[in-house]
């Protein structure tokens, strides 16, 4: 698909829906209302929040060099030679009635500029319509299939909308949209929405955003399609065990690195917001514990958000 091809932008903003049910807000139908608000609201709300704002210090890049900053939960900054990515960009203290927990890392106008912007899926947590109405000038937003029409009056100058398989070019960096394990309705009734991961690809660098997902057999297929380099896969939101129908917990992401066969394994999608009943705090635990005791432990990357990491 090439910019000619990208679904024209349109002027105005639609009014604002909310939530008709928590059950709109979760990923899961395993827990009742009453579970839900004192689990994951009221417990977020008397915990207070912890992190800071940092402005952080852009590295000068080579030709082949990459820089990588965690924002926070799956919002990542993927800086190439020329072009900058944002992926599921997330900068909000609030979801409807769920709180932060952590800051994000820095601040968006602290941002470079900004080519393209991807979006996994419409899940409030991963397309956040406060944060992008609020970057400067932020080009080109490559959604899934049926998800263009919600970034419809938030300033992109295009909108690329793909289905699993297929590519976007923009200079010298490929998108493609893969399969994904998950779902990707933005409210109760839309379940016509497309969801995904990505693979990034620019010159010889090749990166996998997986996106939310559960772990499925297919990583393997786009590991052997694709070969990335350095996979960023989800390890939270996995408790109870029902969870992981829709999401990776830190031994899937473990089985799914395997999958791919890529290099660096840099977990995200925990410690920002408490989506499940685990501790916020646990999954990279886990992650370290099983990922040493597998011989896999130098091959993990966890950053700290904020703190661009040069690969």
């Amino acid at each position: 698909m090439s910019d000619q091809e990208a679904i024209p932008n349109m002027v105005g903003r639609r009014r604002r829906r909310f939530p008709r049910s928590f059950k709109e807000l979760t990923p899961t139908h395993a827990f009742n209302p009453g579970t839900f608000f004192y689990e994951l609201v009221w417990k977020s709300l008397i915990t207070p929040r912890t992190g800071k704002f940092r402005k952080p210090d852009y590295p000068q890049l080579r030709d082949e060099q990459l820089a990588l900053t965690w924002i926070g939960h799956a919002s990542f900054l993927i800086q190439f030679p020329k072009l900058n990515a944002l992926i599921d960009p997330n900068f909000a203290n609030w979801l409807f009635w769920q709180k932060r927990l952590r800051k994000a890392g820095m601040r968006i106008k602290d941002l470079p500029r900004i080519d393209l912007v991807l979006i996994t899926h419409a899940h409030f947590d991963h397309f956040n319509k406060a944060t992008l109405r609020r970057l400067l000038s932020p080009g080109i937003a490559v959604v899934p299939w049926k998800v263009g029409d919600l970034a419809h009056g938030l300033g992109f100058d295009r909108i690329v909308e793909l289905k699993w398989g297929e590519s976007f070019t923009h200079g010298d960096c490929t998108v493609t949209l893969t399969p994904a394990k998950h779902w990707g309705a933005r409210v109760l009734h839309d379940r016509h929405r497309g969801y995904g991961g990505y693979i990034l690809k620019h010159r010889n660098r090749r990166i996998y955003h997986a996106g939310d997902t559960a772990y499925f057999e297919e990583l393997r297929s786009i590991g052997e399609r694709y070969r990335p380099e350095i996979a960023l896969l989800p390890i939270g939101a996995c408790y109870p065990d029902s969870f992981r129908n829709t999401h990776m917990g830190p031994n899937d992401a473990l089985q799914g690195f395997r999958d791919l066969q890529s290099r660096w394994m840099i977990p995200m999608h925990f410690g920002s917001f408490k989506l499940a009943f685990e501790d916020i705090c646990e999954p990279p635990r886990w992650l370290q514990q099983i990922a040493t005791e597998n011989g896999l432990i130098e091959r993990i990357r966890i950053l700290e958000e904020g703190f661009p990491q040069v690969f």
